[in-house]
């Protein structure tokens, strides 16, 4: 039992069964659209060296929660992202309150726990710019992210789904094949933090960097990018093969398609020295790679 039936019955007039039924999937797109946009706005904040032009946390400045003239472009971008910050924490709540209504308690497990995620992430956020970018704190300032976009795609799925046990749609070995692409594809957006706390982009000049070699590190992150794509053109291979439902072919393509473009962008930006569109371009792709392994992670079994 959710410890909250008072504010439940508060909340009863003024959202209905009907209207949450109605908006329950808008707001869960709505989740995962806000929380790709965010990881994109903070690495825009890092590429253009923003890290610090709010100094301080809660506030902008010792004086003031916005930022003044005299702290000029990069207190406005900071600035910007942390009111993106407030737009997540937004959804989020709505998505709660809906998810409320909507009378699923395995959805509204779904909605606090991506509700929750907002004051993590305020946290998290806060300490980065008290250790001055500490690049470790950055590292896992993006993978909260990451994760919450993955989050979002299973409420979605979830929409489409019972709330009895789970039954595979596939060989198991193919769910195996899943799992180990999921957690290949998490081996890879997690070195890709490392890579990118080794680089130039640290979100201000005085930003320390966490000493690695970047080389040795992107040659670790090409590896087991090359290692996520064999594994996924293994399962697009053996879904077609295999007569499984169009959700799983259609999950296993869109992945590899965010594979290929994402490694494209990847190589690119490394032979060119990191631009700082093409690193953005990169991040995004990030976001897309999270929500893509989930989606073909959990569209190989059905709840009835």
């Amino acid at each position: 039992m959710w410890p909250v039936t008072g504010i439940q019955e508060a909340l009863a007039p003024h959202v209905s069964r009907a209207w949450a039924q109605r908006w329950m999937r808008p707001a869960a797109v709505s989740s995962l659209v806000v929380n790709v946009l965010i990881v994109v706005t903070g690495g825009v904040v890092r590429l253009t060296g923003s890290g610090l032009g709010c100094p301080t946390w809660p506030r902008c400045s010792e004086q003031s929660f916005v930022p003044h003239r005299a702290m000029g472009i990069h207190g406005a971008i900071e600035f910007g992202n942390r009111m993106l910050t407030c737009a997540v924490a937004a959804v989020a709540i709505a998505t709660f309150v809906v998810a409320w209504r909507y009378g699923r308690p395995a959805v509204l497990r779904l909605a606090f726990l991506l509700a929750l995620g907002v004051p993590a992430q305020a946290v998290i956020g806060g300490i980065t710019v008290l250790t001055d970018l500490n690049p470790w704190i950055v590292s896992l300032h993006l993978l909260v992210s990451l994760a919450m976009v993955g989050l979002a795609v299973v409420l979605i799925r979830r929409l489409d789904e019972g709330d009895g046990p789970p039954r595979a749609l596939v060989a198991p070995g193919v769910v195996w094949l899943t799992r180990a692409t999921f957690v290949t594809a998490w081996a890879v957006l997690y070195v890709g933090t490392v890579v990118t706390g080794s680089g130039p982009h640290a979100g201000d000049v005085k930003a320390p960097r966490n000493g690695l070699d970047p080389r040795a590190l992107t040659q670790l992150h090409t590896d087991l990018v090359f290692l996520l794509v064999g594994l996924t053109v293994a399962a697009v291979l053996v879904v077609r093969s295999t007569g499984t439902p169009s959700v799983v072919r259609r999950a296993a393509g869109t992945l590899l398609a965010v594979e290929v473009a994402q490694g494209m962008i990847g190589f690119v930006q490394y032979a060119t020295d990191l631009p700082v569109l093409l690193v953005a371009a990169h991040l995004l792709g990030a976001a897309l790679l999270s929500a893509a392994v989930t989606w073909l992670l959990v569209s190989v079994r059905v709840r009835t």
